[in-house]
C-alpha cells in the first residue's frame, strides 16, 4: 500500500480526534491485515471510487463510542444507540473531509460515498492488490481504530508506471 494514499487519512484522523476531544492523541499500533477485518464495536464504512479506490472504516468499542458521543454532545449520552451511531458517522465524515482535501491536492479524482454503519462482525478482507492497514489512535476516551484499504485504479496505476521518473 502506498503511503501517499494512507497518510492523509492518518493525519486527518489524528487532527480531528485531537480537536474534537480537545485532548492530545497518539498514533498507536499499526498493522497490515490480510485476513478478514473483525469489527470492534460501532463502525462506519466509507467507500471511495475513482483514480483511487477502496474503503475506510472508523471503529470504536461501544464504551469508547459513548464517551466520545458524550464529549461531543456536551452532556452524558446514556448509551443511546442512535446518537452513538450518528456520532461515529459524523466523525468519519470529518476525517474523510480533511483527507479528501489532501488527496485532491495530489491530483486524484474520485467520489466519496456517505458513511454507512458497518454491522457485520467480520468481513471486508483485503484483496490481491489491496492490503488493509489498521491503526489504533489512542485518545483519553480509549482507542479508536481506523482501517484503511486503498489502491490505485488499474488504469491510473498503468499511467503512473508509464511516466518516466524525474531525475
Amino acid at each position: 500500500m502506498k503511503m501517499e494514499l494512507i497518510q492523509p487519512f492518518i493525519n486527518a484522523a489524528d487532527a480531528v480526534f485531537a480537536e474534537s476531544l480537545n485532548a492530545p492523541t497518539k498514533i498507536g499500533d499499526l498493522s497490515m491485515e490480510e485476513n478478514t477485518y473483525r469489527r470492534k464495536g460501532v463502525a462506519a464504512l466509507i467507500a471511495i471510487k475513482g483514480d483511487i479506490e477502496g474503503r475506510i472504516i472508523l471503529d470504536l468499542s461501544p464504551e469508547v463510542a459513548v464517551k466520545v458521543a458524550s464529549i461531543l454532545a456536551g452532556a452524558e449520552v446514556a448509551s443511546s444507540e442512535q446518537v452513538v451511531r450518528e456520532t461515529v458517522c459524523e466523525l468519519a465524515n470529518m476525517v474523510i473531509g480533511n483527507s479528501v482535501t489532501l488527496l485532491n491536492d495530489q491530483g486524484y479524482k474520485f467520489k466519496v460515498f456517505p458513511p454507512e454503519i458497518h454491522m457485520n462482525d467480520e468481513g471486508l478482507a483485503g484483496s490481491h492488490d489491496t492490503e488493509a492497514l489498521v491503526l489504533a489512535i489512542e485518545t483519553p476516551c480509549g482507542e479508536i481504530y481506523l482501517n484503511i484499504a486503498m489502491h490505485h485504479l488499474a488504469r491510473r496505476r498503468n499511467e503512473r508506471d508509464a511516466v518516466p521518473a524525474a531525475r
